[in-house]
């Protein structure tokens, strides 16, 4: 490991000691009001204990806002899954929780994060942690949902919130923090192939309770510890993961408080699964045999290992009850390991699979960076106004290893076969030799204000200017198209314009205008040597959106509603004269409208759901000398819906169901290949069998639905089929 590495992150708690007047955001739960344990949010009625079915809008969000406004006084799409959600609905990982996200969609292939989101894919999307961006949506792989208190999302341009990347929206994954309060609580888990997995969570006072309430200095720890093991539904693969979050909160007195944090998580997995090859003739609708779909075609030893650690320092000085400052010192280093035969396909009568796509790769990645940030609660002429300013800086570092093989490795029969050890491959050995180094240099300043424009009427306004610096070093032969060196530099300025208006209690209407900045292909931190070269500007975004958030039916329920128009110019594309070359003409737009709703009509009932009819599709975009003008991207549905439904049949019995349904999606961007929508279903039955003990079993994919998580023209990347699992979670 290089030395900046994690000797890095430790140096950076020293450094941060030194910020301690500075502060930390909402989303670390460190202000001075005790709290109690959010171990699971439940409303009681008649006897009746079930989680609430009605959205968040009334709690304060980091995602939409650097203000500390609710989704409600938000001018913008804020979704937030809590961890009652959560609990509820037995989300495993990330990926299952970002179900809850109107019209998101993704897949947990390897290789990548395939996530979609109103018409936009991974590169178009900001991936935080705790507000904090990495650059690389690989990054994003799914983890246990354990150690995570909730995910909140913001839908549409986010780039005057979190830096460049966030034309589609920006995702944050926020991790448990320590609560002021004692509580255990632990979990197990069951289920179809040997699945394993064990969780615990402890949180405590330091200290006596005494000085605590007196003012005094105060210090509360808490530690989250994950374990996950098992087999697949795919031949011979394995899965092992470890998650570890622990943290301490300090509160110092005279306003000052502080959070350090640490996160440690590793993923191993044996023989991945990366697809399923489509039968032949390709074209139209795509089909699988259904003989192959549990076959894994990668090497006997196919690898997929990845190690991620995270520190953050997160400082407060409450200096009185209009000014806050903080700041966020953090330190990422991960390492992530491939070797596998990724690509697959049938031959013309569909009687043998050409296996190819030899990979060993490594991606060794690092970021350090700061936030110092202030909040002022005011007027400005008389009325209310409250603003943010902040100055950020990171330093990213990613350095790749690969070593590929293009040709076949072997043709075997579809249904029993036998394959090769993965360095039994000519032209494979162990080892690993740098291909080149990218440095991405982010310094950036931002500013944000809400003021009353009357009592009910409240302007939202966002301004943030980055100055982007990106470095290649070849680390292999230097030729003509790949140099020695090669550096390039961005300035982009990005913000927000929002009206919100009250228009009666309990329901607004709000309107807001807002731009982004991207990557042209791919991301800065992966950028190849052609993308410096050719692409010289970042491309643009520009959002409409018009929406509502409201309260009906006496309180019983919450909605929101959302339409939103975004375009994105500068994508990259192909030179038709000259396919070495990319040429930015590229245009794509997305419009769609977005229904959200959480009702609890009866003591006893609890439903939720969302509806998102999108329409993506290229303006301006020419590959390969064909235009595609009109063409939808690939893996974008029009149209996505959730359903979920809960009913206690007793105090002590709560049965419950959850419907997906994804429209159709094309796996080429000529739209000539398409796999058909599909529904899904999840069942459950929950006993408590004490006040905070409950044993769950959920069935999922409850109709063996045969579905694509993500289409490719030659193969598909399928999602799981029936399963079933069993879970006892307990807190005291």
């Amino acid at each position: 490991m290089p030395p900046f590495a994690l000797h890095t992150l430790v140096a950076s708690v020293a450094a941060a000691l030194a910020f301690m007047p500075l502060g930390t955001s909402a989303q670390e739960k460190t202000t001075t009001t005790p709290q109690a344990a959010t171990l699971q949010v439940v409303e009681v009625t008649e006897g009746y204990a079930t989680p609430n079915g009605k959205l968040t809008l009334d709690t304060p969000v980091e995602t939409g806002s650097r203000l500390g406004l609710t989704a409600r006084e938000t001018p913008a799409s804020v979704t937030v899954v809590d961890r009652a959600t959560i609990e509820a609905r037995g989300a495993q990982d990330t990926q299952e929780i970002l179900r809850a996200v109107p019209g998101v969609t993704a897949h947990d292939a390897p290789g990548s994060v395939g996530v979609s989101y109103r018409g936009f894919g991974s590169g178009s999307l900001g991936q935080l942690f705790n507000g904090i961006t990495v650059q690389y949506s690989i990054a994003a792989r799914p983890v246990d949902s354990w150690i995570y208190d909730r995910v909140e999302a913001i839908g549409g341009p986010s780039s005057f919130l979190f830096g460049s990347g966030a034309v589609g929206g920006s995702i944050n994954y926020i991790t448990k923090t320590p609560e002021r309060t004692d509580f255990t609580e632990a979990q197990v888990r069951a289920g179809s192939h040997r699945l394993r997995e064990v969780s615990i969570g402890i949180n405590r006072r330091l200290g006596s309770a005494a000085a605590a309430a007196g003012g005094g200095t105060a210090h509360y720890a808490r530690l989250d510890l994950n374990h996950r093991e098992g087999g697949s539904w795919t031949e011979g693969t394995e899965r092992r993961a470890t998650q570890l979050a622990a943290s301490l909160l300090s509160d110092l007195g005279s306003g000052w408080s502080h959070l350090l944090a640490y996160e440690y998580q590793n993923e191993n997995v044996h023989r991945p699964y990366w697809g399923t090859p489509v039968l032949q003739p390709a074209v139209g609708e795509l089909r699988i045999d259904p003989g192959t779909r549990d076959k894994n075609y990668n090497s006997a030893d196919g690898l997929y290992a990845q190690r991620v650690q995270w520190l953050r320092s997160v400082a407060q000085w409450r200096v009185s009850d209009a000014l806050q400052l903080r700041n966020t010192l953090y330190a990422y280093d991960a390492l992530r390991d491939y070797r596998n035969v990724e690509t697959y396909a049938f031959n013309a009568t569909n009687t043998a699979v050409a296996r190819s796509g030899v990979l060993l790769q490594r991606h060794d990645h690092e970021v350090i960076g700061n936030r110092l940030e202030a909040n002022y609660h005011g007027t400005l002429a008389g009325r209310r106004s409250d603003w943010s300013a902040g100055l950020d800086f990171s330093v990213n570092r990613q350095t790749r290893f690969p070593n590929s093989l293009s040709t076949t490795v072997s043709t075997v029969a579809p249904y029993n076969f036998t394959t090769e050890y993965f360095f039994n491959i000519p032209g494979m050995k162990p080892g690993f030799q740098p291909d080149r180094d990218n440095k991405v240099t982010t310094t950036a300043v931002y500013l944000e204000n809400r003021t009353a424009l009357a009592p009910a009427l409240q302007l939202i306004t966002a301004l943030r200017h980055e100055r982007i610096a990106l470095n290649l070093t070849n680390r292999r032969a230097i030729t003509a198209t790949s140099p020695a060196h090669m550096a390039r530099s961005y300035e982009p300025t990005t913000g927000r314009m929002g009206l919100v208006w009250d228009v009666a209690p309990g329901m607004n209407l709000y309107a807001q205008y807002a731009t982004a900045a991207d990557p042209p292909a791919g991301v800065l931190s992966t950028a190849t040597f052609a993308n410096v070269r050719d692409n010289t500007e970042l491309t643009t975004g520009r959002s409409y959106e018009v929406g509502s958030k409201l309260d009906f039916w006496g309180g019983k329920g919450t909605a929101t509603v959302a339409a939103f128009h975004i375009t994105r110019k500068n994508i990259a594309t192909q030179d038709p004269n000259n396919s070495s070359q990319t040429l930015l003409v590229g245009e794509q737009s997305s419009k769609g409208v977005e229904l959200a709703a959480g009702l609890r009509p009866h003591a006893r009932w609890q439903l939720q759901g969302n509806l998102v009819r999108t329409q993506a599709r290229y303006e301006n975009f020419v590959q390969g000398g064909v235009s595609l003008a009109g063409k939808t991207p690939t893996n974008t549905p029009q149209t996505v819906a959730n359903l979920w439904m809960s009913y206690a049949l007793t105090p002590t019995w709560t049965a419950s169901a959850g419907v997906r349904h994804v429209g159709k999606v094309y796996a080429n961007a000529a739209n000539t290949q398409h796999w058909p929508a599909y529904t899904l279903l999840d069942l459950g039955v929950a006993w408590k069998l004490r006040l905070a003990t409950t044993l769950t079993a959920r069935l999922r994919n409850a109709t063996d639905r045969i579905y694509a998580a993500n289409a490719g023209s030659g193969q598909v990347y399928l999602g799981a089929p029936r399963t079933l699992d069993v879970t006892l979670h307990t807190a005291f």
